[in-house]
């Protein structure tokens, strides 16, 4: 009765998160370079004694979907969509080094180069800073340039630094909180020196928000049966002890 209880109590919490995760998509599906969470839920792993292992069947596994969403012509010079499978390096809100897909960038009153939820852009020597310009253009290889504020007509661009593309092959990652790619454990990814960009262009959410749909009923479902399991493992205590009241 007990392993019952505990299974079923183990698959409401199961649930319940990744209802989470379902409602967190659907909430981001128009969300720029925004990559799908999922759970992943173990099997049920019975020893030969018929004793239940250590992870019951309704445990669960945070991931996110790693396919990329579609891209988006924007026409905007700083908007820029990664080719492949690198990742911009950012800096997240405790000074670390993380990755994001989202690329519709904008410079900063402070003239720091930023992401459209406001992390700073990585460079060579760390963010980059956009001095004041009456243009910025971001080449293929993420080299930002521009053109001075009152530099005469037809002068060249200067260079300003070089946006980091990584790559996370062979390497363990996770998504954290704040949507954005960590290296687990810490540490940071390697430049990837082939990656490009494509700019005037966005990677949108890779949401399907019809399969999500799907997924949030299964899902309501399955968390009905689970809780409907603990409703009949209480049915069957009280008749276990209505019994055990009966006279002899």
């Amino acid at each position: 009765m007990d392993k019952l209880i505990y299974t079923a109590a183990s698959g409401l919490k199961a649930h319940l998160a990744s209802q989470a995760a379902i409602a967190n998509n659907i909430a981001n599906a128009s969300t720029t370079g925004f990559r799908a969470d999922r759970v992943v839920f173990d099997q049920l792993k019975v020893s030969n004694s018929s004793t239940f292992a250590r992870q019951p069947a309704s445990e669960s596994l945070a991931d996110f979907d790693r396919r990329a969403g579609t891209i988006a012509q924007t026409g905007r010079p700083l908007d820029v969509a990664v080719a492949g499978e690198a990742w911009i390096a950012v800096q997240d809100k405790d000074g670390q080094e993380a990755y994001t897909r989202r690329g519709d960038l904008q410079v900063a009153a402070s003239g720091v180069l930023e992401t459209g939820d406001g992390f700073p852009v990585i460079g060579s020597g760390g963010p980059i800073t956009i001095p004041p310009a009456q243009k910025v253009t971001i080449s293929p290889e993420g080299i930002v340039s521009i053109i001075p504020l009152g530099a005469a007509s037809g002068a060249p661009a200067q260079v300003i630094d070089t946006i980091k593309l990584a790559s996370d092959k062979g390497t363990k990652t996770v998504k954290g909180n704040d949507n954005l790619l960590h290296v687990e454990g810490g540490g940071t990814l390697p430049r990837d020196l082939t990656a490009k960009v494509e700019t005037g262009a966005l990677e949108q959410s890779n949401v399907n928000l019809t399969e999500a749909l799907i997924d949030m009923i299964e899902n309501q479902r399955s968390y009905e049966v689970q809780a409907n399991l603990i409703k009949s493992a209480k049915d069957l205590d009280e008749s276990s002890a209505q019994l055990m009241r009966l006279p002899g």
